[in-house]
C-alpha cells in the first residue's frame, strides 16, 4: 500500500480492481475543508483517462508491472509475435493492445514488454526511432528559405511532416511520444 501524498508521475497502482498509471497530480490544500489530491490517471488496460479525486492520506495499492526486454519478430493476422530474448520464448500481443506504438515498430526492433501478473499490458518504445521515408514530394531547390515542412509517409505508415530537404529513401530519427521529425540519421 502507498499513500497518495507519496504520488510521482509513471506510478502503477490498483484502485478498485483496475490497473493505472499516474499520468498528473496535484496537492491541493483548500482554505477551508481538508487537502487531497487531485490525479490523472490511465487505465493500462483500456487505455482510457480518468481524473479521481484522493483524500489526502488515502491509501492505495501499488501495481508490480514487469519489464522485459524483447525483439519484434513479424505480424500474424492481428497479433504481433514478440520473443525473449534471454529465454527464446515467443509472446503474442493483439494489434488493439499496441494500436498507436504499431506506427514505430519493425521487424527485429527491440522493445520492452510491460506485463502485470503474466497479463500482458502493452510495450514501451525507445524516445527515438529510425525509419526510412517512404513516400514524400520532392523538395524544390530554394523552396527552404521560410523553413516550410511538407508531409512525409515513412516505412511504417506513419505520416510526420518534416523539413523540405527531407527525400524518398532518407532515413529519420522519429520522437516516438509526439511522432514528429527529430532530424536525419
Amino acid at each position: 500500500m502507498i499513500s497518495v501524498n507519496d504520488f510521482r508521475t509513471g506510478l502503477t497502482i490498483i484502485v478498485d480492481g483496475q490497473l493505472y498509471r499516474v499520468l498528473d497530480f496535484q496537492h491541493v490544500k483548500p482554505g477551508k475543508g481538508a487537502a487531497f489530491v487531485r490525479s490523472k490517471l490511465r487505465n493500462l488496460r483500456n487505455g482510457s483517462v480518468n481524473e479521481k479525486t484522493f483524500r489526502a492520506g488515502e491509501k492505495v495499492e501499488k501495481a508490480q508491472i514487469d519489464n522485459r526486454k524483447m525483439q519484434y519478430l513479424y505480424a500474424q493476422g492481428d497479433e504481433h509475435v514478440f520473443m525473449d530474448l534471454e529465454s527464446y520464448e515467443q509472446t503474442e500481443l493483439a494489434s488493439a493492445a499496441i494500436e498507436y506504438e504499431l506506427k514505430f515498430l519493425k521487424e527485429n526492433m527491440e522493445v520492452h514488454i510491460q506485463s502485470y501478473q503474466s497479463e500482458m499490458l502493452g510495450i514501451e518504445l525507445p524516445n527515438t526511432v529510425e525509419l526510412e521515408v517512404a513516400e514524400t514530394e520532392p523538395g524544390i531547390k530554394g523552396d527552404t528559405a521560410s523553413g516550410g515542412t511538407k508531409p512525409a509517409t515513412l516505412e511504417t505508415g506513419l505520416i510526420v511532416q518534416v523539413p523540405f530537404f527531407v527525400n524518398q529513401g532518407d532515413k529519420l530519427i522519429i520522437n516516438t511520444e509526439e511522432a514528429s521529425y527529430v532530424s536525419r540519421a
